[in-house]
């Protein structure tokens, strides 16, 4: 197999994982160095500044040992193997920058037999990166589920970024569809990188020299699910979700709709009569209900409930938690807390902060609003400004949902063209 036929697969096997932003860190270049984590430059990524940075995204190998039924590389699939060298993956990386193709490394690899031999492999591709050759730009680095802490815990200090993919959503899919793989494996090193990136945090703000204390992943952790090859509902993903934000301090978790690679049994399987389509919008709602955790105060429980356990596949999950909950409007823009403002459709964090500092010197008008940039074609159902309502419009009532939905012209026919899955039915 020639050079580049070995590139083809291994950049081919990580495509699917999705978990590889750069946000976050700030890793500057020094006299005889090599790259820049935080200057713009095959993968699109952002860096700390928000410019888009290209990033080589691929695996040291895809010789797996485990047989994950998902899995384009499972074991037991008769598909051409590729294994690249330490020094091997590192020329490839120099050579692709000095080429300006990219401004760093995404790097993951399938199980080359031993959890700890194949995080040794890919934890000496990036010493020697750093080490050797003194590269400064972004690497973001696969923990493997079951490599040694000494290894996790010395990979932390050369990469910017490290994630460990949950996979899929609870115990009893990963006993069906990835019997070699355990929870508790995969939350094991999410908490020790945790703990160690708090503590290296900490030393770096109490002792007197605080330069002298390395930085430990500075983009902080990530981890990833795949959407749709099992079986839990939209609230159960959402919960864990909830609880790994809180519990472990990741940055983000990303969510991958499940695309079918493997004729399984044990797989959602296409209808005969069309093609299998990954469940887009069912990942595009869950992404929107994630920034709903992570910017609009919400927590996990108040996004869906036991009784509807999937997020509405037509209406945005801040527009239908506010159908769902009347009660809590109209709101008076002028009274309104920061923290109320949040939950307005058409109100996000900078419009509600505008709206607290005008409000300040002035009372609000709906011709203010709009200056400011708030969306009134949505928010003026929930709101009042001197207790006067938008053009005399109705604020709620039991109509509101059908209401939303003309108005932002929605064509359900089309939606379903683009979206729908076979695997996994749209929300109720």
């Amino acid at each position: 197999m020639d050079w580049e036929e070995k590139i083809a697969l291994l950049t081919e096997g990580a495509k699917y994982d999705v978990s590889c932003s750069s946000s976050g860190t700030a890793r500057s270049n020094g006299d005889g160095g090599l790259g820049n984590a935080v200057k713009a430059g095959i993968c699109h990524s952002w860096a700390a500044d928000g410019r888009c940075i290209s990033l080589l995204k691929i695996l040291l190998s895809n010789n797996c040992a485990y047989d994950c039924r998902y899995c384009r590389i499972r074991r037991s699939n008769d598909i051409p193997r590729a294994t690249l060298s330490v020094s091997e993956l590192v020329d490839l990386t120099l050579n692709f920058y000095r080429r300006n193709y990219i401004e760093g490394l995404f790097l993951s690899s399938a199980v080359l037999g031993d959890p700890s031999k194949t995080m040794e492999l890919m934890l000496r591709v990036v010493k020697s990166l750093r080490r050797d050759h003194g590269f400064n730009g972004y690497i973001h680095l696969k923990a493997i589920p079951g490599a040694s802490e000494a290894v996790l815990a010395e990979a932390g200090l050369y990469a910017d970024r490290m994630s460990v993919n949950m996979e899929l959503p609870s115990e009893e899919s990963l006993k069906q569809l990835a019997p070699q793989k355990e929870r508790k494996a995969i939350l094991h090193p999410m908490a020790l990188m945790g703990g160690w990136s708090h503590q290296y945090a900490e030393d770096r703000k109490n002792l007197p020299a605080p330069t002298s204390v390395p930085r430990f992943l500075p983009a902080g952790q990530t981890t990833q699910m795949i959407i749709g090859a099992s079986a839990e509902t939209d609230r159960q993903i959402i919960t864990l979700t909830g609880a790994l934000y809180q519990k472990f301090e990741l940055k983000r978790v990303y969510y991958s709709a499940y695309v079918p690679v493997n004729r399984d049994l044990l797989l959602p399987a296409p209808l005969s009569s069309q093609p299998a389509v990954p469940p887009l919008l069912r990942e595009h709602r869950l992404y929107q209900a994630d920034w709903l955790m992570r910017f609009y105060q919400f927590e996990a429980g108040e996004i869906l409930e036991d009784t509807a356990p999937f997020l509405d596949s037509v209406l945005d999950p801040k527009a239908a938690w506010a159908v769902r909950h009347p009660q809590f409007f109209p709101l008076e823009v002028n009274r309104a807390t920061y923290q109320e403002l949040l939950r307005v459709p058409g109100i996000g964090v900078n419009g509600a902060l505008r709206i607290i500092r005008a409000r300040r010197t002035a009372s609000l008008d709906f011709p203010h609003l709009k200056r400011m940039g708030i969306v009134l074609k949505r928010a003026r159902h929930f709101i009042l400004c001197r207790g006067r309502s938008y053009q005399h419009i109705e604020v709620g009532g039991a109509f509101l949902r059908e209401r939303l939905l003309r108005e932002a012209g929605f064509d359900p026919v089309r939606q379903l063209e683009l979206f729908a899955s076979p695997a996994v039915p749209d929300a109720p």
